[in-house]
Parts: C-alpha cells; structure tokens; sequence
C-alpha cells in the first residue's frame, strides 16, 4: 500500500498540530507506525487519502454503530441542517432523544446533555460531590474517564495507595482526592472504603473496561460494586460513555441486570457527532441547576445537529434487530481469531462483550484478563508487528494493545471471514 499522501499530510499536520494529531492514540506511536489519513468512509469501510481501502474496526472508537454514513441517519441530519446549526435554547428534539434514553437505560429517570464524554463524567462526579458533600473519588485501573484532571490519576502497587497525577499540569492536591483500586477487586474497594470512612462521594468505573481493552466484569462485581457504595454511603456511576446501546439496547447495565446511581453516555447517542449525557433518579437531577445547587451548563449541551443524528440511529437500535446481528458477528470473529491464535502457535486470547472485542497477547494461551495488571509487558510490541501486518493487508484496528475493537452493523459475515483470513497471515508473520 502506498501512504505517500498521508505522509505528506501527517508532515504538515506535524507543523500545526503537538504530535500531528489532536487527540493522541490517533498518532499511532504505540503500534510503531504513522498514522493513516482518512477521506471517507463507507458502511463499515474507511478510504485514506491516498485511496487505499480498509475495513474499519475502529468505528470512531465506538460511535458507528451503525456503519459510516447510514442513509436515515445523514437524512435526518440534512433535515435539521435546513432548520439551523445551533440556537443556545432548548428544542424538541433534545426532548425525544431524552424519551428514548430514559425508555431504555434502567438508571436514567431524568439527565442532562452535554457536548461530550469528558464532560459527562466530570459533571457526574461533581453532582456526587455535591449530593453526598464528600470529596473522595475512587476510580479503577485501566478504566478511562476523559481527561479532567480528577481523573488523570494512576495508582501505587496497592489498592490502599493515594493517587498520584498521570499527566503534567494535574496538581497533586487534586490527585490526593483519587483512589484507586484494580478492577474486578471488592476486597481492594472495600479496603479503601475502610481507610476512608464517610470520606468517598462515589465510585466511578466502566461496566465492561474498554479503555484497556475489552475486559469483562467478573460474575457479581458490578452487583458488588452498587452494594459497596450503598452501604457507605457513596454514589455508584457507571460510565457507559463507550458501552451505552454498544453491548445492549440499555447499555451494560440492562445487560447484567444492575442499576447505577448516576450513568454517563456518549458516543452512540450522538450517531457519531459530538454529545455526552448523565443522568440519574428524578430526585438526584433535582440537585443540578437551575432545580438545585450543583452548577453545569454549556453552550452547545444538546446541539440540534448531534442530538438528530442520535435520535435517527437510536431509533434504528430500537427497532431493526440490530443487536442480534452483531451478536452473531462477534461469535464469528471471536472463534475465529482463537482458531488464528491456535494455527500460528501465538499465545494469547480474545475477550468480547457484544460487538466489542479485543485479541490481547499474552504468555500462556487462553490466560484471561481480569485487570490492567493482567496484561504482559510483551504485548505492546507484539500487538504493533500485528497492528501493522493486518492494515498492509486492508483492515484497520484501533492503535494500541489497550483498545476495543468495534464490530457495526454494516459488517458482513464475508468481512468477518477476511478478517480472520488476515490475522491468520499476520500471526503466522510474527
């Protein structure tokens, strides 16, 4: 494949841009390459600027659902596009993608938009804090929130270690309100509860990790995690920014039958432009200004043109059997990149919930991953020489060992079986 023209444009994008990129995974340093630049996409393929084709497993990092430009979804758009970009007042729209989510999603009763998942999360810890009047955080290894700085933290060697900032420019006096434990770990959260008593707002996680690849729940943890925070006194908030209407029409916690004190969103319900969302009981909304005391606003929270793209993709979610569709793909996939492991001899397994999936490499076959500690050293570089032999061959994942994969509905079960044509090729090359 020739990438002479995103070369070119990553060279120029260099000059203007810190790394070439505005946000960094998409510099793709950690899989030892440059990235691609797209042009277009199409149903579940994506063409660069040099006119070399891929079949897309990056979705967005999670939005296309649906496939790139789904034709009810960019109608819809175009309708709205006709009527105004933006008013700084409410619409009716705002009002039926609300209905939809909270029809749908068991913790939502009531919720507010906002422009983006960072902001969701970092207005849902500050409606915890303000509800509970505590400080504290604890948040999970591995587990990605945005990048406010509250939650740029990382952890000690144990679960009773303060955090310490992940990122220049993150005072300490912030990171000293983090904690932080491994997932998949009650007794390292109940140990932190312990060591902090009537200190911790709330506890923050994704219900199914996928910011350190695909790594599932263990069977009764997030029912654990809930009942931990009741028990003293803290908000449980499941960040489904990336899982809302991903693995379930409710999200994961339709999926695994648990309800969250507060619940973030983003991605899907934007079908793809910029949007966030949290929300909660009726009650615990009230808290939120003008109702109550906990300020958030924003100019573009509930911008007509995303929320008519969520609404148009929610919509198609609700009624068209979707979920059954990627289910069925990502058994396919998933078999098929063990059997791949198998043949080319490589150590490593495939975790999946729904349509998202992740192959992570590691030192004894089938070992499964329960938590970021989990995840051998060896696999970054491992993952790189894969990365690069699968987009040679026309299939683009997302650019670290530490990311979901995205199946959409506009993959064909032929995609599904060239893909795993592919990866039997790139193990057997490393």
């Amino acid at each position: 494949m020739s990438h002479k023209h995103s070369d070119a444009a990553f060279s120029r994008a260099k000059r203007l841009f810190p790394g070439g990129v505005n946000s960094p995974a998409r510099a793709c340093r950690s899989v030892g390459c440059d990235p691609v630049f797209a042009a277009k996409g199409d149903g579940a393929w994506v063409t660069d600027v040099d006119n070399n084709r891929y079949l897309d497993y990056v979705g967005a990092f999670g939005p296309m659902i649906l496939g790139h430009g789904r034709q009810e979804v960019l109608d819809a758009m175009r309708a709205q596009l006709t009527h105004g970009l933006s008013f700084g007042m409410p619409t009716e729209l705002e009002s039926e993608l609300g209905a939809l989510i909270v029809e749908h999603v068991p913790g939502i009763e009531r919720l507010r938009f906002v422009s983006s998942g960072t902001e969701a999360t970092m207005s849902a810890l500050r409606l915890a804090r303000g509800a509970t009047g505590r400080s504290k955080i604890i948040k999970l290894e591995g587990c990605y929130h945005g990048h406010a700085d509250h939650l740029l933290v990382k952890a000690g060697s144990g679960a009773m270690t303060l955090g310490q900032p992940d990122s220049a420019g993150v005072p300490g006096t912030v990171a000293r309100d983090t904690l932080v434990c491994p997932f998949n770990d009650l007794e390292a959260m109940q140990a932190l509860f312990d060591a902090h008593p009537g200190e911790i707002a709330a506890v923050i996680l994704e219900p199914v990790a996928g910011n350190m690849g695909v790594v599932p729940p263990e069977p009764g943890y997030l029912q654990g995690v809930v009942a931990l925070c009741k028990k003293h006194g803290a908000l449980s908030i499941f960040d489904e920014v990336m899982t809302g209407f991903r693995v379930a029409l409710g999200g994961a916690q339709a999926r695994y039958h648990v309800t969250p004190d507060i619940t973030t969103l983003g991605k899907i319900i934007g079908g793809g432009m910029p949007i966030g969302a949290y929300g909660a009981s009726s009650s615990l909304m009230a808290t939120i200004a003008p109702e109550g005391p906990v300020y958030q606003a924003g100019t573009n929270s509930g911008n007509p043109v995303s929320v008519a793209a969520g609404l148009a993709t929610l919509k198609i979610l609700a009624h068209g059997g979707i979920y059954e569709r990627l289910e069925h793909l990502g058994k396919a996939l998933q078999r098929g990149l063990e059997e791949a492991l198998a043949a080319a001899s490589v150590a490593g397994t495939v975790q999946r919930v729904g349509s998202m999936i992740t192959l992570f490499f590691t030192e004894q076959t089938g070992r499964r991953i329960k938590q970021l500690d989990d995840v051998p050293a060896s696999a970054k570089a491992r993952f790189g020489a894969f990365f690069r032999g699968m987009r040679e061959r026309g299939f683009l994942l997302p650019p670290s060992q530490y990311e979901a994969w995205f199946i959409s509905a506009a993959h064909s079960d032929d995609d599904i079986g060239a893909t795993i044509i592919a990866a039997r090729q790139a193990l057997g090359d490393l």
